[in-house]
């Protein structure tokens, strides 16, 4: 019975530290309808993350 808590308390973890880790991204893609509304706002958010972005996915 206890097994079953450590791995669902071990996954849970590495998914919120997943999340965390990957909160600048997908914080731009959410927050994108409303914050830009132009295409050229939306270039300059989108930009926001390029340097970050190949750092996140290595």
């Amino acid at each position: 019975m206890v097994l079953p808590i450590v791995w669902f308390v071990l996954v849970a973890v590495l998914f919120v530290g997943y999340f965390i880790l990957e909160g600048f991204d997908y914080g731009v893609g959410i927050l994108l309808p409303w914050v830009a509304k132009t295409d050229i706002e939306r270039r300059a958010v989108l930009a926001t993350i390029g340097p970050v972005w190949d750092a996140n996915e290595v």
